[in-house]
């Protein structure tokens, strides 16, 4: 509370500062102020996410577990993206349905449909499908759930957080760095562990303990994400930057009629 109000507490360290702003960044949206779901914060991604994409990676080879693991991990994903959206464009319970129904489906169909279509390739070929459907439902996922950013546009300022309008394409190129930071996220983990898991399967050892397979891949999954999950966030900066020549032209006439050249970039949260 007393840095809420701009004060801090006498005897209180840099090194102590820099932590509490730590967690409040951690825990608190930067556009609304709002604390933020447990669950939706990324710094669940770890946990949660290593759990969910293990399972997937362990549980790929029949419908009713592709089924059942793609829809949990959009549900998480679907979470998340709602989590870490631009607050400032609000977004309807319908358009949430819609979005989260949209990406569950592509997710499920892209997983059984390259499950079928690869039962004759290569048996890692198939261990690879369920990053395809990730990766698929991740391009639908995120624009879809926050639709209203593409269709409004979202608030952007001058470098001193004066607000200048709303723009779409700041919010395409805010939405289109976040795919790929999430897919980027999940590619190594996805990728080269199934070529270990392929590997390692064939030797007697690993056969007599199958049942260890899962956990195994969980905890293995959670070392690439303790790695990928800041490094997959640091891609793109979280207040991204935008020449005002890039803008829509009404946008970008009206910031010139009103400041000249003196604004050559906007600035805007992203989201993660």
């Amino acid at each position: 509370l007393p840095l809420r109000s701009g004060t801090v507490p006498p005897g209180t360290t840099v090194e102590q500062l820099h932590y509490a702003k730590k967690l409040y960044d951690s825990a608190f949206h930067p556009d609304s102020g709002d604390r933020m779901n447990l669950i939706g914060r990324m710094s669940f991604q770890v946990p949660g996410g290593m759990a969910i994409t293990g399972f997937m990676l362990q549980f790929y080879r029949t419908v009713p577990a592709v089924v059942f693991w793609q829809w949990v991990n959009q549900s998480f994903n679907a979470l998340v993206n709602y989590t870490n959206r631009n607050a400032a464009s609000p977004i309807t319970q319908k358009q949430i349905g819609v979005a989260y129904v949209t990406a569950t489906n592509t997710a499920v169909i892209t997983a059984v449909g390259l499950n079928l279509y690869t039962k004759k390739a290569s048996p890692l070929v198939a261990r690879w499908v369920p990053f395809v459907a990730v990766a698929a439902a991740n391009c639908v996922n995120i624009p879809m759930m926050r639709q209203q950013e593409i269709l409004n546009g979202i608030s952007v300022t001058d470098e001193n957080g004066n607000k200048l309008g709303h723009s779409r394409k700041a919010a395409i190129k805010g939405i289109a760095q976040v795919v790929v930071s999430r897919v980027t996220m999940a590619a190594p983990g996805m990728i080269i562990l199934p070529i270990v898991m392929q590997r390692i399967e064939k030797y007697k050892f690993m056969q007599r303990i199958a049942f260890l397979h899962a956990p195994l891949q969980v905890m293995m999954v959670g070392v690439f994400l303790t790695f990928m999950v800041p490094a997959a966030c640091s891609l793109f900066p979280q207040r991204c930057s935008m020449a005002v020549s890039k803008l829509e032209p009404e946008l970008r006439d009206s910031i010139r009629s009103q400041y000249g050249d003196s604004v050559r970039y906007v600035y805007f949260n992203k989201g993660l």
